[in-house]
C-alpha cells in the first residue's frame, strides 16, 4: 500500500509543502509571504494559523482530499539539542518548538502545523533531523573556553540524508560506514559520520570552519574582540558581519556563486577569495580525516555549490588522497523529509523519541 504524505517547509518568508505518495512528488508549491503580512505577527507562533490557512487553500485548489494522506512531516525546529532521526511530534516536542527552546525561528513552525493537520484527519505527524542534531563525540566539545562549549548546529537534515543515499546505493548500512559528509549552500558544513552518528561537525552558522556565501566561519578570536569593544559597531552588526554579511558578501558583495565565477574569471581579488574558499573547506575535510583516523570509505559531496564542476574539482586535487568522491548536488529537503517518515512507516527505523 503507497503512503501518502504532506511536507511543510516553513522559511522567514515562505512555507514550501510538497504531497508525495511513496517518494514519487505529486505536487510541490513555494508560498511566498511579504513583509507586510509577516510583520502584523508579534511571534513566530503567532503566524501558525495564517500559514495554515494558505496550506489548506492550496490543497483545495488542487482538489487534493487531505484525508487521503497518512502523514504529516514537518522541518524540525530549535528544540534542544537531539540525536538524529525522525521524531513524533509529542506534547513535550510541540511545547519546546513554540516557546523556541534555542530560538524563534520559522523552521519552528514545521513541526506545530504538521501536529494540528495531522491530529485532525487523525494520522501521525513528524519532523526529521532538524537544525540542532548533536551527535558530538565529548573529545568535540571543548573549545579551550570552558564557557564556550563547540556545539553542533549545520545542515543535518541534508547531510543525514545524502549519507543514507549513498548507503543504500552501495548496499551497506550507513552504520557501518565512515563518512565526510560536505554541504555547500549558503553556509558551509563538513561532518565526519561513524557508526551512524555525526561525531564531529564545523558549526555552519556562527563561528567556526570554512567561510561562505554569507557567513565569515571561523574569524581571528582577539581581533573580533577589539571589533567588538572599538565603539564603533553594535552588537547586531558585528553579528552581522559574522551571519549573514560574511563571507562571499563581505569580499565581493554578492552571495551568489555564479556571479562569484564570473567575476573569478576576470578580476584576481573575485579569483583569490573563490581559492581561497575550496582551501578552507579542504582543510575542513583533512581536520575530519583525522577525527576518523584516516579511515573514510567516502567524501560526499552536496548542497548548491556542488553543481560547481569547477569547486568539485579543485576540492578532489586537494582532498582526492583521502577518499573517492561521490557528489550528491542540491538540497531537496522536501524529499528528505519524506524519507524520514517512510523509514519510519515502513519499519526500517524506529522513531525517536523526544
Amino acid at each position: 500500500m503507497s503512503i501518502k504524505s504532506l511536507i511543510i517547509n516553513p522559511g522567514s518568508t515562505s512555507t514550501k509543502i510538497g504531497v508525495f505518495e511513496d517518494e514519487n512528488l505529486l505536487f510541490e508549491e513555494t508560498l511566498r509571504h511579504s513583509t507586510e503580512e509577516i510583520s502584523q505577527y508579534a511571534s513566530i507562533v503567532d503566524q501558525k494559523d495564517f500559514r495554515k490557512k494558505i496550506i489548506t487553500d492550496l490543497l483545495e485548489k488542487k482538489d487534493f482530499d487531505v484525508k487521503s494522506l497518512n502523514v504529516v512531516v514537518g522541518r524540525g525546529g530549535m528544540l534542544k539539542p537531539i540525536p538524529g532521526g525522525t521524531y513524533a511530534v509529542t506534547d513535550a516536542l510541540l511545547h519546546d518548538l513554540k516557546i523556541g527552546f534555542q530560538g524563534q525561528h520559522a523552521s519552528n513552525l514545521g513541526g506545530i502545523l504538521a501536529r494540528e493537520i495531522g491530529d485532525e484527519i487523525g494520522v501521525p505527524s513528524f519532523i526529521v533531523d532538524p537544525v540542532v542534531v548533536d551527535e558530538l563525540a565529548p573529545v568535540a566539545r571543548y573549545s579551550g573556553v570552558p564557557e564556550l562549549p563547540r556545539t553542533s548546529v549545520f545542515h543535518a537534515l541534508n547531510q543525514k540524508a545524502v549519507a543514507k543515499r549513498y548507503a543504500k546505493e552501495i548496499g551497506v548500512p550507513y552504520e557501518e560506514l565512515r563518512l565526510i559528509v560536505v554541504h555547500m549552500g549558503g553556509g558551509v558544513s563538513v561532518g565526519a559520520h561513524e557508526g551512524g552518528r555525526i561525531v564531529d561537525v564545523f558549526n555552519a552558522l556562527d563561528g567556526d570552519g570554512a567561510f561562505s556565501p554569507e557567513r565569515a566561519g571561523a574569524v581571528p578570536s582577539g581581533a573580533l574582540i577589539k571589533m567588538c569593544f572599538s565603539g564603533k559597531y553594535t552588537e547586531k552588526e558585528v553579528y552581522s558581519k559574522i551571519v549573514g554579511k560574511g563571507g562571499f558578501n563581505a569580499y565581493l558583495g554578492t552571495n551568489d556563486m555564479r556571479e562569484v565565477n564570473k567575476l573569478a574569471a576576470t578580476d584576481e581579488k573575485a579569483a583569490a577569495v573563490k581559492e581561497a574558499f575550496i582551501y578552507q573547506i579542504a582543510k575542513d575535510m583533512g581536520s575530519m580525516a583525522c577525527v576518523l583516523k584516516g579511515k573514510v570509505d567516502r567524501i560526499i559531496l552536496t548542497g548548491g555549490i556542488a553543481y560547481n564542476a569547477d569547486v568539485v574539482e579543485k576540492l578532489q586535487e586537494m582532498a582526492g588522497f583521502i577518499a573517492p568522491f561521490t557528489v550528491y548536488p542540491g538540497e531537496d529537503e522536501l524529499l528528505a523529509l519524506t524519507q524520514g517518515a517512510l523509514r519510519v512507516l515502513n519499519g526500517e527505523e524506529k522513531a525517536m523519541e523526544y
